[in-house]
């Protein structure tokens, strides 16, 4: 079992309730060192309650964490300096300013990061004199990740780092999660945002009501979700050209099924090459002439609402 070694992190069988309610009823994975590990479910799928357990914030009811062979049990402190939670706006010093808060929170830990590096990585240094509370929400932002970094942590935990943020900012938290890979650094993310995972994920755990429904990478969720490919076509000829290109495509025993409005055809094919060629073949003999084709692609919220029946919502 090469691959075991390589595991930053184990989670098996963890369970919490609080009072009536199971927040999480039985959730386990294993994330490899250095890669992107995204959470993602609908509210309520127990993805906070999952990180807080790991984070050491939750004591599970049942269950095991295990950073390494490390538990929260025996080596408590050897942890709370190999991860980086990236702390709640209201830990932050509001007053201070963003430089002043990465040196406070440097005083926590025996071998912090120089704040001059953070503030480069978090692209705050022209900031670096603002007072927190003059912050926009995305440099806020930008600081929380920051401070969680400052301990020089392996393993860092983002819980939703982009929520309630514009596209820009959200694509400069992007960044830095990238910059985190490269300098080999450990993410574990959750987000509700589906284009955020597929971008940033080297792997995807799908959570619904308490439990894990898949997990693998986003390219195979997706690939495994189904082979077929929906094409597109209109035709400048009209509804007649498109009824009998139709009519010929449903002799294909590539096309699946197909589906006409006017002059737009749509069918759904597991070899689309094959389909066109035959088609375009078909409308040159014809004469038909096609104004527009589109191969669309699947993307992981198909995988989404396929495993947990939810309609997806930012």
């Amino acid at each position: 079992m090469g691959e075991d070694e390589m595991s930053i992190l184990d989670v098996s069988g963890l369970r919490k309730t609080f009072g009536s309610v199971t927040a999480v009823e039985d959730i386990g994975f294993t994330v490899e060192a250095g890669e992107v590990f995204t959470i993602i479910g609908p509210n309520g799928a127990g993805k906070t309650t999952t990180l807080e357990m790991i984070e050491g914030l939750q004591t599970p009811d049942r269950g095991q964490i295990a950073f390494g062979g490390r538990t929260w049990a025996k080596d408590a402190e050897a942890i709370k300096i190999m991860i980086g939670v990236q702390p709640q706006s209201s830990a932050m010093f509001d007053l201070l300013t963003v430089e002043e808060n990465l040196e406070l929170f440097a005083t926590f830990y025996p071998k912090p990061r120089q704040s001059a590096e953070i503030l480069e990585m978090i692209n705050l240094t022209d900031h670096r004199s603002k007072r927190v509370k003059s912050l926009s929400g995305g440099q806020r932002q930008r600081l929380a990740i920051g401070l969680a970094m400052i301990s020089d942590p392996e393993i860092i935990f983002l819980d939703e780092p982009t929520t309630g943020l514009d596209p820009q900012a959200r694509r400069n938290i992007w960044e830095i999660i990238l910059k985190l890979k490269s300098l080999g650094k450990t993410t574990i993310l959750t987000t509700h945002y589906m284009e955020e995972a597929e971008k940033l994920s080297d792997r995807v755990c799908i959570v619904d009501q308490g439990r894990v429904v898949t997990l693998d990478s986003p390219a195979m969720l997706i690939d495994r979700l189904t082979k077929e490919r929906e094409v597109r076509l209109s035709f400048t000829d009209g509804a007649e050209a498109a009824a009998e290109a139709e009519r010929m495509a449903q002799s294909l025993s590539s096309v699946v099924r197909t589906d006409r409005d006017g002059a737009d055809l749509k069918l759904w094919t597991e070899h689309p090459e094959d389909t066109l060629l035959d088609l375009f073949g078909f409308t040159k003999q014809r004469g038909f002439r096609v104004e527009q084709v589109a191969i669309r692609e699947l993307s992981l919220e198909d995988v989404f609402i396929a495993y947990t029946g939810k309609e997806w919502r930012d």
